[in-house]
């Protein structure tokens, strides 16, 4: 049995801004939007430092060798910084791939930056709309390129739900089913709780919207909420629209709420994920499946198969790396600073 991943592990450098993982994770309290990744990229610092504490080919290679590495292949790893000291000589050999692929997923100006700095893949949730997507691939492209790496030295992964039916006319029938599985009553009355400011758990989510105005509160994040620019602005569509539509609390939730996803037939999602591939607005989809496992079962036996006849999917393995599947080259700090500017 292997004792590793051999090679296939991912590091997603999360950076949690809420007060109570910061009790759990590191100091206590909360951390500062920008602080948040200053002291990310100095825990990823000492991490690489560390996996690059073993050479190559440390590791002895028979059974016979007086030792399990080499003399003097493991490196002591010093590190003094505002975040962490560390001094220390590293107990495991690197990975096969030489580090974990890392996956960041910020999408603020210092999230983004921070992911052209040090990540692999960025996640992101600009995956609807082709023009919104290409307006964030070029955007990294262009931190990239300002950080000296070459600008296809991020592979960007938009999180999607995929519906897939026959005909539009059933996939958009799955979508409507789909989303009163995901939006139940008390769903709604929270997400709607978020915008208006306002404890609704005691409404009727089968009733109308709150008739109060929405409360607008510095929100400073201590609590994960999500961040809404304009409260007000949201409230006053939501209510022209529910209005139109004779639309109920947790039927306006459902259609003017969080979207995320594509709807439609295996070869119409086909050709629309081929136009995004195709012309830089994505390397791929982080797929969030809408009932597991069964949400990934359309994806595999119909979507694939047509993603392939186009050309856009692969049929067989790169290699035996999670590095090499995704097409990545050598980790950052492998490299030197004219690989890095003119790989690729």
């Amino acid at each position: 049995m292997p004792t590793s991943s051999e090679g296939r592990a991912g590091w997603n450098v999360v950076t949690t801004d809420n007060a109570w993982t910061g009790a759990n994770f590191r100091r206590g309290g909360y951390l500062d939007h920008a602080d948040r990744y200053r002291r990310a990229e100095e825990f990823l610092t000492v991490a690489r430092a560390l996996w690059d504490g073993w050479e190559n080919g440390a590791v002895s290679g028979s059974q016979g060798a007086p030792a399990w590495a080499a003399p003097g292949a493991v490196r002591q790893v010093r590190h003094t910084g505002p975040q962490f000291g560390v001094d220390l000589a590293p107990t495991l050999p690197r990975s096969a791939q030489g580090h974990p692929v890392i996956f960041q997923a910020g999408d603020s100006g210092e999230g983004r930056d921070f992911a052209a700095r040090n990540a692999d893949v960025i996640f992101s949730a600009h995956g609807n709309d082709f023009d919104d997507a290409l307006a964030f691939a070029d955007d990294l492209r262009h931190r990239l390129r300002a950080v000296g790496r070459p600008d296809d030295d991020l592979r960007i992964l938009p999180g999607t739900e995929i519906i897939i039916g026959a005909t539009e006319e059933e996939a958009l029938e799955k979508k409507r089913w789909v989303r009163l599985q995901q939006v139940t009553p008390a769903t709604a009355l929270g997400i709607a709780g978020l915008l208006w400011g306002l404890d609704l758990t005691d409404r009727d989510a089968d009733g109308p919207l709150p008739k109060e105005d929405p409360i607008v509160a510095e929100n400073d994040g201590s609590f994960g909420a999500r961040r809404i620019a304009d409260p007000r602005q949201v409230v006053a569509e939501w209510r022209e629209k529910a209005d139109a539509n004779r639309w109920s609390l947790r039927e306006t939730v459902i259609a003017l709420g969080p979207q995320r996803g594509h709807v439609g037939t295996p070869a119409g999602l086909a050709d629309k994920f081929a136009h995004f591939v195709r012309h830089g607005a994505v390397d791929g989809f982080n797929v969030t499946p809408y009932l597991i496992p069964d949400g990934l079962d359309d994806i595999v036996d119909l979507l694939v198969p047509a993603l392939q006849e186009r050309g856009v999917y692969r049929t067989e393995y790169a290699g035996t790396t999670l590095r090499e599947h995704l097409g990545l080259r050598e980790p950052l700090t492998h490299r030197s600073t004219t690989d890095r500017r003119q790989a690729g």
